[in-house]
């Protein structure tokens, strides 16, 4: 998901579908956000909506309509996550060290309240759900390392990011709403659950792919480095 400058400069690669209308959009919004609120603020504001998708998403195994609290929580998760930093460039008032530690901190916290809330719903199994989170996490570490080792932070895979993927589970909540929890096609597997392993299992595809590529480039990057050193 989006956050502030890491401690130290890093290429940021965003080639997702919505990047560059989101991008103008935040710049709108950060030039008429009031002093009064702060990226600190807004980070806070990011996990209050991380908390409403995870009791939306328990809620409905009393009623349906707990749903829409879940789809409203994806809306104020995307405004307070992808402004903080947003905001905090846009006002030049980074800490780098201290944004960099506290976003990602919450993100994780943030996927794991959303994955562990579909996975206590009754339309998703929680097994199916911990794959979706481990595949998540995994590209999470990769971008972690790929930063560290590269200085570069990808934020997209295939053309998608954050906000697609928000978009994406959005989307899931009101199939859940129309369709409901009945049984599913695939025995104990509803169809919602098919969705949300699939998605959890390329997930760790790319993570796998992505580490393959990364080392081949960083081993001809060492290799070079030592031709250089002792050739």
């Amino acid at each position: 998901m989006d956050m502030p400058q890491s401690p130290k400069p890093l290429d940021r690669i965003q080639e997702n579908w919505l990047a560059a209308k989101e991008r103008r959009l935040l710049n709108w919004l950060c030039a008429r956000m009031p002093a009064w609120v702060t990226p600190d603020k807004l980070t806070i504001l990011g996990m209050i909506g991380a908390f409403m998708i995870f009791i939306g998403y328990v809620g409905s195994n009393l009623a349906y309509p707990w749903l829409i609290l879940a789809i409203a929580g994806y809306v104020v998760q995307w405004f307070g996550d992808s402004m903080d930093g947003s905001l905090a460039r846009h006002r030049r008032i980074e800490r780098p060290s201290y944004g960099y530690f506290i976003d990602h901190s919450c993100d994780g916290l943030a996927t794991l309240l959303i994955l562990a809330g579909i996975g206590l719903s009754p339309f998703v199994t929680m097994d199916v759900a911990l794959i979706a989170l481990a595949g998540y996490l995994l590209l999470s570490i990769h971008a972690f390392l790929s930063a560290r080792v590269l200085g570069e932070f990808k934020l997209s895979y295939l053309s998608a990011g954050p906000t697609e993927l928000r978009i994406m589970l959005i989307a899931l909540t009101v199939m859940m709403m129309v369709l409901g929890a009945g049984p599913g096609l695939f025995g104990r597997w509803s169809g919602f659950d098919i969705f949300v392993g699939t998605v959890g299992s390329i997930l760790i595809l790319l993570f796998v792919g992505q580490t393959l590529v990364t080392g081949r480039r960083l081993a001809q990057i060492d290799g070079e480095a030592l031709e250089r050193r002792f050739g």
